[in-house]
């Protein structure tokens, strides 16, 4: 193995990435080294890296020059002296989410509510991200990364490493309707169905055994695709049509409404879309937030007591789900084969930064392979 590695590293805000070459990092001793095969390129990548200080002053950034890359895929290389269940030349998906371990948070097994928690590759939620970084400073945009041995998912031979790259993206949706309770006695209502967001939960509700989905999206013809997932199972509906989302699913529920909303609109689109979707919500169901739509809701919590409704907001996924997620692919349960990958090389990440428009909706896939 080669001694040093080439990496994308962002010198400056707002300036290209450069393709650098720096010395393959050693693996502590509970840590493995991964040689990256494909690394995810999210959607909100671009203005991470040229907006983070405006639009998002709460979250916290790596030192820079620093190493991006939130959906890293790969191989074990190397491991330390203290790793086990895992096997050199294992092929792994590398969970982004660090935590510190010792808090109780942590120690209850709660990690995401870590006030260390940090996305590897991405940003910080709180001033304990700085010393998460400095133990975990290389993401997926790199030949190697290393990475905390409890990060890691195990991947099925029938989990290409461009589809595991859209793990995180998949697992986000995947952790909302576990935590709704998505089984064959739920009814699913995915606002913003075509999306990136959104496809996820649409395929694994359907593994989930969710009897009835209901997607709404903006796109006509990214709808078609959505209902041929799964015919007769699946209903879209335009968003901007001229019936309401409230109406158009009470009309088809008998005025039940759904289950389950999973909310996968982005933080531009218009708070009436989520509220809209969240009038859909049946007596005793479940909404759930991932999409991040910004700004103030005016939310009835007098009417959501009173039809015993729940609000929550879900914040990525876990190793734990992420496995299920593998699981249940190797089993054939879901299918990921509707995803189309777009695959650059790393010397093109900027490239892949400036064209990244979802040409296929929720179905593209953009990967870049070291």
């Amino acid at each position: 193995m080669s001694k040093t590695m080439r990496a994308a590293r962002m010198h400056a805000t707002g300036e290209d990435l450069r393709i650098d070459t720096i010395d393959v990092p050693e693996p502590g001793p509970t840590d493995v080294l991964v040689e990256v095969r494909a690394c995810g390129i999210v959607p909100n990548l671009r203005n991470v890296l040229d907006n983070i200080t405006t639009w998002f002053p709460h979250l916290v950034m790596p030192e820079l020059p620093a190493i991006f890359g939130l959906d890293a895929a790969g191989v074990v290389v190397r491991k330390g002296s203290q790793v086990h269940g895992v096997e050199l030349g294992q092929r792994v998906y590398v969970n982004p989410a660090r935590y510190c371990g010792g808090c109780r948070p942590c120690r209850a097994g709660d990690h995401i509510s870590c006030a260390y928690y940090t996305f590897n590759g991405y940003f910080g939620f709180g001033p304990g991200s700085k010393e998460i970084y400095k133990a975990y400073p290389y993401g997926g945009l790199a030949d190697y990364m290393t990475a905390p041995q409890y990060s890691l998912v195990d991947l099925p031979d029938s989990v290409s490493f461009e589809t595991a790259a859209r793990w995180g993206y998949l697992g986000t949706a995947y952790r909302a309707l576990r935590r709704a309770g998505a089984g064959p006695h739920s009814t699913l209502l995915v606002n913003g169905a075509s999306g990136t967001l959104g496809i996820g939960a649409v395929l694994f509700g359907l593994a989930l055994g969710v009897r009835e989905i209901y997607g709404t999206g903006r796109d006509l013809e990214l709808l078609k695709q959505v209902e041929a997932l799964a015919p007769g199972r699946i209903r879209t509906h335009a968003l901007g049509d001229e019936v309401s989302v409230t109406n158009w699913v009470h009309g088809l529920t008998g005025g039940v409404g759904t289950s389950i909303v999973v909310d996968a609109l982005g933080p531009g689109a218009p708070q009436s879309s989520t509220l809209d979707a969240f009038g859909a919500l049946a007596r005793g169901g479940t909404h759930v937030n991932i999409g991040a739509v910004a700004g103030e809701l005016p939310i009835n919590l007098h009417e959501v007591m009173d039809r015993n409704q729940t609000l929550v907001g879900s914040l990525w996924f876990t190793p734990t789900d992420g496995q299920e997620m593998a699981d249940l692919a190797a089993v054939g349960a879901v299918d990921l084969s509707v995803l189309e990958h777009e695959v650059f090389g790393l010397e093109r990440v900027n490239e892949a930064l400036a064209v990244f428009k979802n040409r296929n909706g929720g179905f593209s896939n953009y990967v870049i392979v070291p």
